[in-house]
């Protein structure tokens, strides 16, 4: 399971309690500077060190570091439970799905501000535009086979890399299934959504992906 994490020191404990048991966790570090490498090892996480900063960047890390043929994503802020993924997993070992997302549902004041919410809806109608998926979110809490994730060919290191991932899968023709998820207010501050400034930058990163022309034959299923 990939980790992304910058400063996530009073969120890991949690988050690495909910790893579902045989599962290994790869925290990829962006940076952390409240000592959040030192934590994810003392309980139990593989940590990756990522120096160049970005959402992206962790993601694809971790992405390369994994070893299963399974790979899973969830932020590591505590609002979302790792333990979700398992029948994420099942769906994709079962081959009903090549990708599965979780469609946060929120719970709790201040779980989902206003401002975050209405650009991934503006994403995801842009996305419907671009591909026909009929996609509700464009989330962190993900599945899909290492392998063919790999071979999608993934650049964006940035808030765009989850946009990327979703674009290129349907270009590739792969089964994407979304499933809800209980989504709850984050343990400290949001790095990216938290603020407008950062919803317009992550929308803005995401836009740049729409933009693309569909990928020529050749990805892997």
């Amino acid at each position: 399971m990939v980790l992304p994490c910058l400063d996530e020191a009073e969120a890991l404990p949690w988050v690495l309690g909910r790893i579902p048991a045989g599962w290994r966790a790869l925290v990829v570090d962006n940076g952390s500077t409240d000592g959040s490498p030192g934590i994810a090892r003392a309980l139990g996480a593989t940590v990756v060190h990522e120096p160049r900063r970005g959402f992206g960047a962790a993601c694809h890390a971790g992405l390369s570091a994994a070893t299963a043929g399974i790979v899973c994503f969830c932020d590591c802020d505590a609002s979302l439970d790792p333990a979700l993924l398992v029948p994420f997993v099942r769906e994709i070992r079962d081959g009903a799905a090549d990708l599965v997302l979780g469609r946060r549902r929120p719970e709790g004041r201040g779980a989902w501000p206003a401002h975050a919410r209405a650009g991934n809806l503006a994403l995801a109608r842009m996305l419907r535009r671009r591909t026909g998926l009929r996609l509700h979110d464009l989330g962190p809490l993900r599945a899909a086979r290492r392998e063919p994730l790999l071979a999608l060919g993934l650049t964006d290191r940035r808030s765009g890399y989850p946009l990327q991932m979703v674009v290129r899968a349907a270009d590739a023709g792969w089964r994407i299934a979304e499933h809800d998820v209980p989504y709850r207010p984050r343990t400290g501050a949001s790095k990216v959504t938290g603020t407008w400034r950062g919803t317009w930058q992550a929308v803005r990163d995401m836009s740049r992906v729409l933009a693309e022309t569909p990928a020529d034959g050749g990805l892997v299923r």
